[in-house]
């Protein structure tokens, strides 16, 4: 990953209650149910798992006090460091279930919907300016055309939606993630947001990869700023992928009738990173329709999501959307979809030149000596029968049948026109009739 400077501007942490942004009954109910579920006494800890500084979940205690819903325990269960004990009453027991027969959600305070929006704008996706010497080290492994860069660094630069299309096999997923690796940076994602009292988890370890959170020097006399609200965890931009699995509904919120909570939709994860929608064809939705989900979010920066009860709001939509298709954007869509995607760029296949430089680099990190008498006998016989089609993908099919071959007839890694008839034969399937 190339790690720049993070320039995003941090979540504040809350200094009162009223910053939080929540009603008391809802951080009463969150701090009684946390307590019920984890049997934590103790503030500190309570702050932890809360993630709500000390000095407010002392508040929230003392006014569940004086609503004797809890007690304290006493001097003698105080810790080391004198840190007194806490428990929930009878009554705070009764008022954690009837909390929790509503929702199950316990610990992280969430982020109101209201507040995420202002953190969605300070580390939008549309706020990166990609270089091309960034673009050139993500991708350096890659060999395209130089046309290509030029291309794809105003597409990412701008945030807006790209189409990548062509024959396949020609290192679309690779560019895909090439740009993902490109963005570099970090930014904050809320453990989960709240709209009209209903929860919504967002942190989701399988797409969201947390990174440590520089120390503040105790001896400087500046502090470098790395407090930040705990309710959000700093992570790198994020990345979904979806490829033929993609269905509408994974475009909405997800509702548990167990927990009685929601869980946020692919877009809604990806917030300030990428979408990657791969293999765009193949899902069991048409494109169009596909597309269709994603007119007003593309256009208007942001998506409509619905409640059980059938309210519909409105959530950001700040995700760089990466199409990548096989088939000509013309056999898909309609042109009203097409003007919405911003960018449209088309991956082709090397030419036989890019062809042959991939082919040795692929063949000297493999260990695989070139022959000239094999590529000649790969170039002028076995590509002519493909009217001399490239894909990127060839090279290493290629390079790794003829290994398996020397590997099971126990010769050294080698290359010959013999060699190239065998693995040029696992390539392609020969077209025939087969009885049934």
């Amino acid at each position: 990953m190339n790690m720049m400077t993070p320039s995003v501007i941090a979540p504040p942490q809350p200094r009162t209650l009223e910053e939080v942004g929540l009603t008391h009954v809802t951080m009463r109910d969150i701090l009684l149910k946390t307590m019920f579920r984890t049997n934590q006494e103790k503030l500190s800890q309570l702050a932890k798992i809360i993630c709500l500084p000390v000095t407010l979940i002392q508040e929230l205690v003392d006014e569940a006090r004086g609503l004797q819903l809890i007690e304290v325990m006493g001097t003698m269960h105080a810790n080391a460091s004198g840190e007194l004990g806490y428990r929930l009453s009878d009554a705070g027991k009764a008022r954690a279930l009837d909390a929790l027969s509503q929702s199950e959600y316990y610990g992280a305070m969430p982020v109101p919907l209201i507040v995420y929006r202002e953190q969605i704008k300070r580390q939008s996706i549309r706020n990166i300016q990609l270089t091309r010497q960034q673009l050139l080290g993500a991708m350096g492994h890659l060999i395209l055309p130089p046309t290509l860069i030029d291309q794809l660094g105003p597409a990412v630069s701008s945030g807006r939606s790209i189409l990548m299309y062509g024959p396949p096999g020609n290192g679309k997923s690779s560019i895909s993630n090439g740009i993902r690796d490109a963005l570099g940076d970090t930014i904050y994602i809320p453990r989960a947001i709240e709209y009209s009292g209903q929860v919504i988890t967002v942190f989701d370890p399988i797409v969201h990869t947390a990174v440590p959170v520089p120390d503040e020097d105790p001896t400087s006399l500046r502090k470098t700023g790395t407090r930040f609200d705990t309710r959000y965890v700093y992570c790198e931009r994020p990345t979904v992928i979806t490829g033929g699995e993609l269905s509408l509904d994974m475009l909405d919120l997800k509702y548990n009738a167990t927990a009685r909570t929601y869980t946020a939709p692919l877009q809604l994860k990806s917030s300030g990173g990428v979408f990657i929608v791969d293999d765009l064809g193949r899902q069991a939705e048409p494109p169009q329709k596909l597309v269709n989900r994603w007119i007003v979010p593309l256009e208007e920066s942001r998506d409509i999501l619905s409640l059980q009860s059938g309210e519909k709001f409105e959530v950001p939509f700040d995700t760089l959307v990466i199409f990548s298709t096989n088939f000509h954007p013309n056999e898909i869509f309609d042109k009203a979809a097409l003007r919405r995607i911003f960018f449209k760029i088309k991956i082709d296949g090397p030419d036989q030149k890019d062809f042959l430089k991939i082919f040795s680099m692929v063949a000297k990190k493999k260990g695989m000596p070139l022959n000239e008498k094999a590529l000649i006998h790969l170039l002028k016989v076995k590509y002519p029968t493909i009217d001399n089609i490239y894909a990127n993908y060839q090279p290493v099919f290629l390079i790794d049948q003829m290994m398996s071959i020397c590997d099971f007839e126990g010769i050294p890694y080698q290359m010959t026109p013999e060699l190239v008839d065998r693995a040029w034969a696992n390539m392609f399937v020969r077209e025939e009739h087969i009885e049934h």
